[in-house]
């Protein structure tokens, strides 16, 4: 296959799968310019939220990472409160290990690429005849990404180029873990997770206090659902 033919050919899969990622084109412009805003009142540059969009591309785990960097970095508890947020990508990265070790080299992007949003599209989405499934989910995590470091550095530039009030807005990643928890009840048959996820939380912050809680509530949320997690599919099952 010549190069221009190979061209053609990934053209060909990011058009077919553009028209899939428009919604998370749109959150992730807007939750990026955010987080760039945000980043940039604390006084890191542009080129820090494209570095961190480009490098990291973990929304949760940024967010965090802005008020670790801000106040001290500690490496061992950032190390920490990252794994323990972005944890949740093993359970359902396991089931793609199968999918993604027919795609050579690309793998390993894929793998880092992958987030909710890009994961629900995979598992959902099926490319139309003619164009090839590798590609296909290629250019889906490629779209996504590119729409995160988009986002994160138009926030970076207006952060650091226009006086804006960033009074509020570290409070987006709480309004979206409501969102998503809303989203959980809203499930009637999915409600064991969410209630038992709101009630680690609430033990934690009364047991360790605001420092500490995050990193205890995602230890313990990964250690419940991590031992229990046949019983509770079992219960929803007959819910």
């Amino acid at each position: 296959m010549t190069t221009e033919e190979k061209k053609q050919k990934n053209l060909a899969a990011v058009r077919a799968a553009f028209p899939h990622t428009i919604p998370v084109l749109t959150g992730y412009v807007f939750m990026g310019m955010a987080f760039g805003i945000l980043l940039g009142s604390k006084g890191f540059g542009p080129l820090w939220a494209f570095c961190m969009a480009l490098f990291v591309f973990a929304g949760s785990g940024q967010f965090l990472a802005v008020g670790l960097m801000a106040s001290g970095f500690h490496p061992l508890t950032a190390l920490l409160l990252t794994l323990m947020v972005n944890a949740r990508h093993v359970f359902y990265g396991i089931p793609l290990l199968e999918r993604f070790k027919h795609f050579g080299r690309a793998k390993y992007y894929m793998i880092f690429a992958l987030t909710d949003e890009t994961f629900a599209l995979l598992c959902s989405v099926k490319p139309p005849a003619g164009v090839s499934e590798r590609r296909f989910n290629l250019a889906i995590c490629a779209l996504d990404h590119s729409y995160w470091i988009t986002g994160c550095t138009l926030g970076g530039i207006l952060g650091t180029a226009l006086p804006i009030n960033t009074a509020g807005i570290d409070f987006v990643m709480t309004a979206l873990f409501v969102v998503i928890f809303l989203e959980q009840w809203r499930e009637r048959q999915n409600r064991r997770p969410a209630l038992i996820g709101l009630g680690i939380s609430i033990l934690c912050r009364v047991l360790f206090g605001p420092q500490w809680f995050i990193l205890a509530a995602m230890a313990a949320l990964v250690l419940v659902f991590g031992v229990f997690k046949r019983p509770l599919e079992r219960g929803m099952q007959k819910g």
